[in-house]
C-alpha cells in the first residue's frame, strides 16, 4: 500500500521557451516606464473622469460602451489606492502625487502584452508552422500603434486583447472537438470563448463585431457536425445544446452581470442624472432622492407638481410658465393669442409647480380624505404662481404652425373662450382604473376640446421666450412619441387655499414617505436605452479621420506635447506592416477567388486538409478585418486612427498565413509537396531533430523539466519534435 513512498515521484512539463521569449518581450516593450508621461494624455482626459466617479461611488452615463471596461480602468485605480481626487480637464496637465500613474495604466498594458503570445497560439491553432506563429507575434510586438495605444489608461489594448482570447478558445474547442469532445478542456475552451466575447461586448459595442463573426464560425461548424451520420441525434442535440449555453446564454447572462455591478457600485447621484427618467434619479442617493423623500404616491385632486418630459431632448426639462405673454405679432407677420407663455424649463424653478384641479370644484387644495386621479379623469392645470390654466386653442404656435399654441389662460375679452380641460392618460398602467402615481406614472394630457395631446417641440423659442423650449398641442393623428409623455417629479399635497400661503407651501418639504425602489430589471433597461439613444457631441475634431485614410495610414493622432522641452507622442503605425498586412489581404482574396473557381471546374489545387486550413483561417482573419473595419463606413460619428487597431491585428495573423501560403502551395520549386504540406531544406546552421533526423519542420524549442521526490532532480534541455510528443503523452507520472 506505501510502496509509492519507496520511489521518487517525477512529474514532466513542456515549457515553449518561444512563448516564454515573446510574453517577457511584449511585457517589456508595454511595461518599461509606464509612468512616462506623467500627465493627461488624449483620452485619458475622458476615461479618468469615470474613474473618479467610480471611486466616489458617483452614477454616470457613457454612450460609447457598456461599463466593463470602465470597470476594468477602475480596477487598476483602486488597486493602486486612488481616492478619485483629480481634476481631468485638460490634456497634457500633470498628475499630481495622489493619482497612481503606473496602476491606472498597468491593466491596458498586460492586455496589450499578452496579445502578442496569443497571436503566436492562434497561428499554432491554425496549424500552421512555427515560423509563421512567430512572426505574427513578432509583427504585434514591434508596431508602433498597438505599442503606443496600449501604454497609457485607453480600451483599445483590452478590446484587442479579448478579442483574441475568443478566437484562441475557440480554436482550441474547435481542435478539441476532434479528438476528445465533451472533456474538460473541450467544455472549458467552449466556456472560455463565450466569456471572452462577452467581455469583448462589454468593454467597447465594436466588439460584437468579433462576436458576430465567432457565432457565424460557430454556426457553419455546427452545421456541417448536424450533417454527421456518425453522430446520433441525442449526441448532435447535445453538441448544439452546449453551444447554445456557452455562446448566447453565458454571454448574456454576463453582460447583466456588468451592468448590476456597475449600478451597485454607483449609488450616488451625479452630474449626469438629468438624462435619465425620475424613477431612476430617485433610486439614487442624494439629488432628486433627498427632494422627493417624502412625498405622496398618489396623484390627487389637489395637489402640487412638477411635470417632467420623459423625452428628454435635446435636454431634460420641466413644464413651465411665467407671467410674460406671447407677442402680439411674430417676426413673421403671424398673430398670437397673446396670452401667457407656456414653456419647457431645463432647469428647476418655482415656476415650474401646478396645481392638478377638479374642473367640478373651486378649490385648490387637497381634500380629506384624499381623491385620487385616475386613468381618463377630466382635470385642469394650474399654475401655481399665477392661478391661470393650462389652455390650448386653434392658434398657430409660434415656431411650429403645424400645431396649436399652448398657453395659461387670460381673458382678453376678445371673445375667445376658455378651452382648458384636459383628459389624463396612463401610458404605462396595468388596466383603465389605475391611479396616476409620483414618478412612476407616464401620462399624456389630451385637450378635451380639439384632441390635441401636450408635446415638446424641441424648438428653442427667441429672447422673447427666453430661449426656452417650445410646449405645443399636437393632433393625435400624428402618432404616439415620447415627447408627449410626462411624469410627476416633485409632489406635495396642497393645504392652502390663500395664493400667498400657497407660494410658501411650494418651498416646504412633504410629509409622508412612501418607498419606490425600481428593480434592477427596470434600471438595467433604462439605462440600456440611453445609452443607445444618447447621441454626443459629432463635431469634426482636428485628428479625426475617415476609414480609408486608415488603411493608407494618411493620418495620425498627436495625442501629448511637452509644455517645455517639445517631446511629442503620436499615434503612428509602421507603414511596412500597414501596407504588407494589406497586400495580404488582396493576395488572400485573389487567391481564393482563384481557388474556388478551379474548385468549380472540379479542379483541387490543393489538398483537403490544407483547403480546410486556409479557409478557416480567411474566416477568423480576413472575416475579423472585414467585420471591424467596414461597419465603420456606415457609422454617423466622429472616428479617430484608433478605431482601426481591432481590425489591424487581425490583418497581422492573416499576413504570414498568406507567406507561408505561398511558399508551401505555390513556390513549388522549393521543396517538395506532401499531403499539403511543403518541407524545406533546413539552413545552414538550423538546428534539427536530434532523434528523428529525416524530420526537417522547423521547431520551437521546448525545455523539458523532470522533479522527483524526495529531493532528487534534473533538468534537460532538448529539442522535441511534434511527432515525438504525438506518441508521449505530456504531463504523465512516472512511478
Amino acid at each position: 500500500m506505501w510502496g509509492f513512498l519507496k520511489r521518487p515521484i517525477v512529474v514532466t512539463a513542456d515549457i515553449n521557451l518561444s512563448l516564454v521569449a515573446l510574453t517577457g518581450m511584449g511585457l517589456l516593450s508595454r511595461l518599461w516606464r509606464l509612468t512616462y508621461p506623467r500627465a493627461v494624455v488624449f483620452d485619458e482626459v475622458y476615461y479618468g473622469q469615470y474613474i473618479s466617479f467610480y471611486m466616489k461611488r458617483i452614477f454616470f452615463l457613457d454612450d460609447s460602451g457598456p461599463p466593463f471596461g470602465h470597470m476594468v480602468l477602475a480596477l487598476g485605480g483602486y488597486l493602486g489606492g486612488f481616492d478619485g481626487n483629480f481634476l481631468w480637464n485638460r490634456i497634457g496637465a500633470e498628475y499630481s502625487s495622489n493619482v497612481p500613474v503606473w496602476s491606472l495604466r498597468l491593466l491596458p498594458a498586460l492586455a496589450g502584452a499578452l496579445s502578442v503570445p496569443m497571436a503566436y497560439q492562434i497561428v499554432l491553432e491554425l496549424h500552421f508552422s512555427h515560423c509563421a506563429a512567430m512572426g505574427a507575434a513578432l509583427l504585434m510586438l514591434i508596431e508602433n500603434a498597438l505599442i503606443t495605444q496600449s501604454r497609457l489608461m485607453l480600451l483599445e489594448s483590452v478590446l484587442i486583447f479579448f478579442n483574441l482570447l475568443a478566437v484562441l478558445s475557440y480554436l482550441k474547442f474547435f481542435n478539441c472537438q476532434k479528438h476528445s469532445p465533451f472533456s474538460l478542456s473541450w467544455w472549458f475552451w467552449l466556456t472560455l470563448t463565450g466569456v471572452a466575447c462577452s467581455c469583448a461586448v462589454g468593454i467597447k459595442y465594436m466588439g460584437v463585431f468579433t462576436y458576430v463573426l465567432m457565432l457565424a464560425v460557430a454556426a457553419v461548424h455546427a452545421w456541417h457536425l448536424i450533417g454527421d451520420q456518425t453522430l446520433s441525434n441525442v449526441c448532435v442535440f447535445c453538441h448544439l445544446l452546449a453551444r447554445a449555453v456557452a455562446l448566447l446564454v453565458i454571454p448574456v447572462v454576463l453582460y447583466l452581470l456588468f451592468f448590476y455591478i456597475h449600478l451597485i457600485l454607483l449609488f450616488r447621484s451625479g452630474p449626469h442624472d438629468q438624462i435619465m427618467s425620475s424613477a431612476f434619479q430617485a433610486s439614487l442617493e442624494g439629488g432628486l432622492a433627498r427632494i422627493t423623500q417624502g412625498q405622496p404616491l398618489e396623484v390627487a385632486f389637489g395637489s402640487q407638481v412638477t411635470l417632467r418630459n420623459v423625452f428628454g431632448k435635446p435636454v431634460p426639462c420641466w413644464l413651465h410658465s411665467h407671467q410674460e405673454t406671447y407677442p402680439m405679432i411674430y417676426e413673421n407677420g403671424r398673430g398670437s393669442s397673446h396670452q401667457q407663455q407656456v414653456t419647457c424649463y431645463p432647469f428647476k424653478d418655482v415656476n415650474n409647480w401646478w396645481i392638478v384641479k377638479d374642473p367640478g370644484r373651486h378649490q385648490l387644495v387637497v381634500s380629506s380624505p384624499p381623491r385620487p386621479v385616475r386613468h381618463g379623469d377630466m382635470v385642469q392645470l394650474v399654475h401655481g404662481m399665477t392661478t391661470r390654466s393650462l389652455n390650448t386653442h386653434d392658434v398657430a404656435a409660434p415656431l411650429s404652425p403645424h400645431s396649436q399654441e399652448v398657453s395659461c389662460y387670460i381673458d382678453y375679452n376678445i371673445s375667445m373662450p376658455a378651452q382648458n380641460l384636459w383628459r389624463l392618460e396612463i401610458v404605462n398602467r396595468g388596466s383603465d382604473t389605475d391611479v396616476w402615481k409620483t414618478i412612476l406614472s407616464e401620462v399624456r394630457f389630451v385637450h378635451v376640446n380639439t384632441s390635441a395631446v401636450l408635446k415638446l417641440s424641441g424648438a428653442h423659442l427667441p429672447d422673447w421666450g427666453y430661449r426656452q423650449l417650445e410646449i405645443v398641442g399636437e393632433k393625435l393623428s400624428r402618432g404616439y412619441h415620447e415627447s408627449m409623455v410626462w411624469n410627476v417629479e416633485e409632489h406635495r399635497y396642497g393645504a392652502s387655499q390663500e395664493q400667498r400661503e400657497r407660494e410658501r407651501e411650494l418651498h416646504s418639504p412633504a410629509q409622508v414617505d412612501v418607498s419606490r425602489n425600481l428593480s434592477f430589471m427596470a434600471r438595467f433597461l433604462e439605462l440600456q436605452w440611453r445609452m443607445l439613444a444618447l447621441r454626443s457631441d459629432d463635431s469634426e475634431h482636428k485628428y479625426s479621420s475617415s476609414p480609408l485614410e486608415w488603411v493608407t495610414l494618411d493620418t495620425n493622432i498627436a495625442y501629448w506635447l511637452h509644455p517645455r522641452t517639445s517631446a511629442q507622442i503620436h499615434l503612428l503605425g509602421n507603414i511596412v506592416i500597414w501596407i504588407s498586412g494589406s497586400l495580404a489581404l488582396a493576395i488572400y482574396s485573389l487567391l481564393s477567388s482563384w481557388y474556388l473557381l478551379r474548385r468549380r471546374r472540379n479542379v483541387h489545387d490543393l489538398p483537403q486538409d490544407a483547403w480546410l486550413r486556409w479557409v478557416l483561417a480567411g474566416a477568423l482573419c480576413a472575416g475579423g478585418w472585414a467585420v471591424n473595419y467596414l461597419p465603420f463606413f456606415l457609422m454617423e460619428k466622429t472616428l479617430f486612427l484608433y478605431h482601426y487597431l481591432p481590425a489591424l491585428t487581425f490583418q497581422i495573423l492573416l499576413l504570414p498565413v498568406v507567406l507561408q501560403h505561398i511558399s508551401d502551395h505555390l513556390c513549388r520549386y522549393g521543396g517538395r509537396r506532401d499531403s499539403g504540406w511543403t518541407r524545406q531544406q533546413p539552413s545552414a546552421g538550423q538546428p534539427m531533430c536530434s532523434k528523428h533526423m529525416g524530420c526537417s519542420e522547423p521547431h520551437p524549442f521546448h525545455v523539458t523539466l523532470t522533479s522527483s521526490w524526495p529531493l532528487r532532480g534534473m533538468g534537460e534541455v532538448q529539442k522535441r519534435c511534434p511527432d515525438e510528443a504525438l506518441q508521449e503523452p505530456r504531463g504523465k507520472s512516472h512511478g
